[in-house]
């Protein structure tokens, strides 16, 4: 398979866990927008009962556009799941997010949910995480005394998104993406550690919440579970 037809694979295969009368988190990237839209066929064409909560703005447009019924958080209170995509994994099933910059949204989500199924291809399987930049959502003011901070931490370089033209997310906030480098092995100490500088609104370490990765390889899709996951297989 290439790999556009790995992330529809996967996306579609992640709606198994999908039952009627569930309130779902709809996350946010290229693979998990395949999910969403087959929701959308199935509540279309088979009758699915869901209700969807969007993790950004896109993810909200595009469910409207295939017909899920959408709510707030607030309102719906706990979610039975939540389906998003990932930068990386490893084999903790600790995550990187934060390549679409809904990181503080998808985390919100997440932590809301009594389980998180994620959808990913082959490329996002890691022995040790960072190598791919770590996102860090910031506030617009003073950010450059945050990034400064940051370099504290980091052992590369850190740099705003979109440089001249910075990335603005759905908050109104900033991303710098830091690149630690593949060796992040003590992901609740630098989350708590990075999290602990004023400026910072979320890091893009998710530990703890990813109870089911969904992988598309090259010619099969693998469903992992981790050992102490909340959901049942």
């Amino acid at each position: 398979m290439d790999v556009n037809t790995m992330k529809r694979t996967a996306g579609i295969e992640a709606c198994d866990w999908v039952l009627g009368g569930m309130s779902v988190g709809l996350g946010t990237g290229s693979t998990v927008a395949h999910t969403v839209i087959e929701l959308g066929r199935r509540v279309r064409e088979e009758g699915l009962d869901i209700v969807g909560v969007p993790t950004s703005i896109a993810t909200m447009e595009l469910a409207a556009e295939v017909g899920i019924p959408l709510t707030s958080l607030s309102h719906a209170g706990q979610l039975d799941l939540v389906i998003d995509g990932t930068d990386e994994y490893d084999p903790q099933f600790t995550l990187i997010k934060g390549g679409g910059g809904a990181l503080t949204r998808e985390k919100v989500v997440a932590q809301s949910s009594k389980g998180m199924v994620v959808v990913a291809d082959f490329r996002k399987r890691v022995d040790v995480l960072g190598a791919f930049p770590l996102p860090v959502e910031v506030i617009n003011f003073e950010w450059m005394r945050t990034m400064e901070r940051l370099s504290e931490i980091c052992p590369g370089a850190v740099t705003i998104r979109g440089g001249k033209t910075p990335f603005v997310t759905d908050n109104g906030g900033l991303i710098l993406d830091c690149e630690f480098g593949p060796r992040i092995t003590q992901a609740s100490a630098l989350e708590s550690e990075i999290l602990s500088i004023a400026g910072v609104v979320e890091v893009g370490l998710f530990c703890g919440l990813c109870d089911v990765v969904v992988l598309a390889d090259e010619d099969s899709v693998v469903t992992s579970v981790r050992p102490d996951s909340r959901l049942s297989a």
